[in-house]
C-alpha cells in the first residue's frame, strides 16, 4: 500500500480508518458503504463526524459520490483552535469526542471544542465516562496541563439531546512511551448518579441500589449524585449511572448504564439500573488490566504514536473492536504488537485473563506545533 493510500470496503471501524488516516497523512477511500441498503450510503450521524474533522484540520480533501456509498478522504493538517459542533444525536457527543481525544494532542494550536448533542446514551460512551478514565489514561502518557479538561455544561439526553460540553487539550510535541504492568487492588470507587427532567429522587435510589451490591466489597465509596435543571437539563427525560474504580498504582476501570430513552422500549426502574451497573463494573473488574475494556484502542493508538522505545499496558480480553483497531494500527503505521497471554493463578484470585502488549512507538512528531 504505497502513497496512494488505502482502500476499504464498508462501513463498519468509519471511524478508526478516518482518525488514523489524520494523524499517518495516509489517503483512505472506504467504497460499499452500506451499498446493499434499501437506504444507502453514509449516515447521517458519519456525515457529521466528517464535518467535524474537516472542522479540526486544515486542508482536507473529502469527496463523496451521489449515493454516499464511495468516500475518499485526503487529511490536511491538525489545526485545532477553537471549534463549534452540532453533533448528529443519532449518536451521543462520546462518539465525536472518543476520536477528538485521539487527535487533540497533535494540534497546531491548543482545540477548545464545543459540542452540542446528546451527552448520555445507552449507546455509546458517555461525557462521564470519558471524562473519568480517557483523561486519566492520556495524563499517563504525558499529556496534562492547565488546558486539559472536559466540562458538561448542559445535560441532554436521548433522543432529543440539547446537552453540551466543552473539551480543552494541550498541544504535545511527543508522547511518552508507558510500562502499566500491575494494575494494583482496586481502592475506592467514584461515581455520578444523574437526573434530567426526573424526579431527582431519581439519582437517590440508583445510589442506594449500587451500594446494596458494591458495599460489600470496599467501605470507600462516593457516588455524587447530578441533577440538572431548568435549561441545562435537555430536551428528554432520563436517569443514569457512571461507575469507576480507582486502583492502587492509579488505573481506572469504569461501568455504567443510562436508562432507555423515551419513546424506545420499556421503561427500567433506578433500582435495577443501579444494581445492573454494579454488577458490570465488578465484571469490568474482573476482566481487569490497566485499562478498561472501553479505552484500550486509546492506549493502544498513544502506545503506538511514542517515542521509539518500548511500551508495555496489560490489558483484559481485547475487545472485537480492539482487535479490528490493532489490524488497522498495522495499515497505517505498520506497528505490529507483541501480545502475551497470561493466565494468573488460582490462588491469587486475580480475575480473568490478562493480555500484555508490548510494542515499540514510532516516535510520531506532532509537525503542526508551531516551534516558539
Amino acid at each position: 500500500m504505497a502513497s496512494h493510500g488505502l482502500a476499504y470496503d464498508g462501513c463498519n471501524f468509519f471511524r478508526q480508518r478516518l482518525v488514523l488516516s489524520t494523524l499517518s497523512g495516509k489517503r483512505v477511500k472506504i467504497k460499499n458503504i452500506r451499498s446493499k441498503d434499501d437506504d444507502p450510503g453514509l449516515r447521517d450521524f458519519e456525515a457529521s463526524f466528517i464535518r467535524l474533522l474537516d472542522k479540526v484540520t486544515n486542508g482536507s480533501r473529502i469527496e463523496i459520490n451521489q449515493t454516499g456509498t464511495v468516500l475518499f478522504y485526503q487529511p490536511g493538517l491538525l489545526s485545532g483552535g477553537p471549534v463549534e459542533h452540532d453533533c448528529n444525536t443519532q449518536r451521543s457527543i462520546g462518539y465525536y469526542l472518543e476520536a477528538l481525544l485521539m487527535l487533540a494532542p497533535f494540534m497546531k494550536t491548543p482545540l477548545r471544542a464545543t459540542l452540542k448533542g446528546v451527552t448520555n446514551d445507552p449507546l455509546d460512551p458517555t461525557v462521564d465516562l470519558l471524562k473519568s478514565t480517557a483523561l486519566p489514561l492520556m495524563k499517563t502518557f504525558g499529556i496534562d496541563g492547565e488546558g486539559f479538561d472536559l466540562k458538561v455544561v448542559k445535560r441532554g439526553m436521548a433522543p432529543g439531546g440539547g446537552g453540551e460540553v466543552v473539551f480543552t487539550c494541550p498541544v504535545r510535541r511527543t508522547i511518552r512511551p508507558v510500562q502499566l504492568t500491575d494494575p494494583g487492588k482496586i481502592k475506592r470507587i467514584r461515581g455520578v448518579a444523574y437526573s434530567v427532567r426526573v424526579s431527582p429522587q431519581m439519582a437517590n435510589r440508583l445510589v442506594e441500589s449500587t451500594r446494596s451490591i458494591l458495599n460489600k466489597f470496599i467501605p470507600d465509596i462516593y457516588i455524587y449524585t447530578d441533577h440538572m435543571k431548568g435549561a441545562n437539563s435537555g430536551k428528554s427525560p432520563g436517569f443514569g449511572l457512571t461507575l469507576v474504580a480507582e486502583t492502587l498504582n492509579g488505573s481506572f476501570l469504569s461501568a455504567e448504564m443510562s436508562s432507555t430513552p423515551q419513546g424506545q422500549g420499556g421503561p427500567i426502574l433506578p433500582e435495577d439500573l443501579g444494581r445492573n451497573c454494579a454488577k458490570m463494573l465488578l465484571e469490568e473488574v474482573y476482566r481487569g488490566g490497566c485499562v478498561d475494556s472501553s479505552n484500550q484502542s486509546l492506549a493502544l493508538l498513544l502506545m503506538t504514536l511514542g517515542q521509539q522505545d518500548v511500551s508495555k499496558v496489560l490489558l483484559g480480553p481485547l475487545s472485537p473492536y480492539t482487535i479490528e483497531f490493532l489490524r488497522h494500527i498495522k495499515d497505517f503505521f505498520q506497528t505490529m504488537f507483541k501480545i502475551e497471554v497470561q493466565k494468573p493463578s488460582e490462588d491469587e484470585r486475580k480475575g480473568g485473563d490478562k493480555v500484555l502488549m508490548t510494542c515499540v512507538g514510532v516516535g510520531y512528531s506532532n509537525i503542526n506545533k508551531t516551534i516558539k
